[in-house]
């Protein structure tokens, strides 16, 4: 089995407080695909941004997560039980959920592992879904200068299940009876610092300044300040999001 990739419980708070948000519209459309709203089960919960969506149209939202600093960055939510766990061992009992979701995570599971646990913990009907975002767009400005960040400088240090999400998922092993997703965009307002917030999660930032002992997000800053223009202003941010849907 393989080991878990802890890529982020060194930058918990950051990710707490920089990653985006997911629209509500995907939570009302994953809850109208399952007949019971009892309980769902988010996997690789990080500090809870999915299960908090979750949270509105379940009863229960058990949230899981392999990370100790994770789990204590998430923030009390009510009808959300927050749990250190592997993606492999739930802690859940057979056949007693109703939705299993993962959020921006999956590229880093022992995949087979974590399906044997999907199929043993759903309720018959029950559904997975699985979904990731793909690079963020501003503006083509701003574009080009955050995809040379991204892969150029970036580049080299990206781990290699980042190609998964790349392709949206479309590329992973999905061994269930899959179902149509909408197309709905992320999106979100924030200033220049808070994008930089964000950078400042990223894995492959981590693995750069492991690598040189530099920390590259100041001249980032200042390449991006030139293009961004009033820097009290939020500009609106977007991801593609990539949503796989499938019942067992």
């Amino acid at each position: 089995m393989a080991a878990f990739k802890d890529h982020f419980s060194t930058r918990s708070s950051g990710y707490a407080a920089f990653r985006p948000g997911y629209p509500t519209e995907l939570f009302e459309y994953l809850a109208s695909l399952t007949p019971g709203h009892d309980l769902a089960w988010d996997c690789a919960t990080g500090s809870g941004q999915a299960a908090q969506g979750l949270a509105g149209h379940y009863t229960r939202v058990w949230a899981t997560d392999a990370s100790v600093a994770q789990i204590d960055a998430a923030a009390p939510q009510a009808g959300v039980e927050f749990r250190l766990a592997p993606a492999q061992a739930s802690g859940l009992p057979d056949r007693s959920v109703d939705l299993v979701t993962v959020a921006q995570a999956a590229h880093w599971f022992d995949l087979p592992a974590f399906y044997a646990e999907v199929r043993r913990v759903l309720k018959p009907d029950g559904l997975l879904a699985i979904w990731c975002y793909e690079r963020l767009t501003i503006e083509p400005t701003l574009d080009a200068i955050v995809e040379e960040f991204y892969g150029g400088l970036l580049g080299p240090y990206w781990p290699q299940e980042r190609r998964l999400v790349e392709s949206g998922y479309r590329d992973m092993d999905f061994p269930f009876a899959e179902l149509p997703a909408p197309a709905m965009p992320m999106t979100a307002s924030w200033t220049l610092d808070q994008l930089l917030g964000y950078f400042s999660t990223w894995s492959a930032l981590k693995a750069y300044q492991k690598a040189t002992g530099e920390d590259p997000l100041p001249v980032l800053r200042e390449h991006l300040a030139l293009a961004w223009i009033s820097l009290d202003q939020a500009k609106t941010i977007k991801w593609p999001l990539s949503v796989r849907l499938g019942r067992i």
